[in-house]
């Protein structure tokens, strides 16, 4: 497994304040993973250390592949940072900004423009580029954020509450420029307390709270590992002894309860057997008037979790 980020036992004190507390902390390549907790958790500072803004008290920093201690311009260089709510000058034209983050990189100015074009074009403000940024909307400077921690076409992009202050129309925006990023083969560490917005675009999530890490993974089997297993309901046109004999042996099924011409079916797997289950009763001459699968959420799970620990 390639790990972009991997953290060791970290830790980060504020006085006699433990803000990271042991976190250990895996984030596969090419992936969107979600980074959750609530306030105080220890999320933004966790992301600090990542990005060599803050030094460790304790434990050991990997960012793809390469070992962090305070600032490591190697490692900077391959990674985007976009952190909560990005300020920029407002009397800048975002090619203007775009092109004094181009300079900082040290781009070269015929690779500043075609770089600045391309990022543009992924964040959705080909166009724009030459309106003033106090003209931009909150997503539209969200988006000018993103489009600036892409400019150094980096391995690793970090975004610290991307959503923050959007309605959801920017919220759909940048969701969209999200998915877009991964498409390009890049790792997206999210940071946010937005959890249906996870849900929409991240493939893995942890979940850390008072600095320590308490679930990792893939994001359907967190939710089934912490809230339970998958439940089907399903309507019958008329009761079948023949349909039930057949679907409790079906080996993803873990148990069937009947209630006239209605099942209630526990599953054994997160993914999404509907289409076998259909094709079973069919088989056995059932008829299904209605199918609904009750998916537990992230918001269950986390709130689950958060009030165990």
């Amino acid at each position: 497994m390639d790990l972009a980020i991997e953290t060791t036992d970290l830790i980060k004190r504020y006085g006699s304040i433990v803000a990271v507390n042991h976190l250990n902390l895996k984030v596969e390549s090419n992936t969107i993973h979600g980074f959750l907790g609530p306030n105080g958790a220890g999320k933004t500072t966790t992301i600090k250390i990542l990005v060599g803004l803050l030094k460790p008290d304790g434990g050991r920093v990997t960012v793809l592949g390469e070992e962090v201690q305070g600032d490591n311009p190697d490692v900077r260089l391959k990674i985007g940072y976009m952190p909560e709510l990005p300020r920029f000058p407002k009397h800048l034209k975002g090619y203007e900004l775009l092109d004094i983050y181009g300079k900082m990189y040290g781009i070269s100015t015929q690779e500043r423009k075609i770089r600045i074009q391309r990022v543009l074009e992924i964040v959705g403000l080909k166009g724009r580029e030459r309106d003033f940024i106090g003209e931009y909307s909150k997503g539209m400077q969200q988006r000018l954020g993103i489009a600036q921690a892409l400019l150094s076409e980096p391995e690793l992009i970090i975004l610290d509450e991307p959503s923050l202050g959007l309605d959801p129309a920017g919220m759909v925006e940048v969701r969209g420029v999200i998915k877009e990023i991964a498409k390009e083969g890049v790792t997206v560490f999210l940071s946010s307390h937005l959890l249906y917005e996870v849900e929409q675009v991240c493939s893995h999530v942890s979940i850390i709270h008072r600095g320590a890490c308490l679930a990792s993974g893939r994001l359907e089997e967190i939710i089934a590992k912490i809230s339970g297993p998958v439940m089907l309901e399903v309507e019958l046109a008329e009761e079948s002894e023949d349909v039930f004999e057949v679907l409790k042996n079906l080996p993803f099924i873990s148990k069937i309860q009947r209630e006239n011409k209605t099942l209630i079916i526990k599953l054994e797997t997160t993914d999404d057997v509907r289409p076998q289950i259909s094709q079973a009763i069919t088989k056995a001459g059932g008829i299904i008037v209605y199918m609904n699968m009750k998916r537990r959420g992230l918001e269950e799970a986390f709130m689950r979790l958060i009030m165990k620990s």
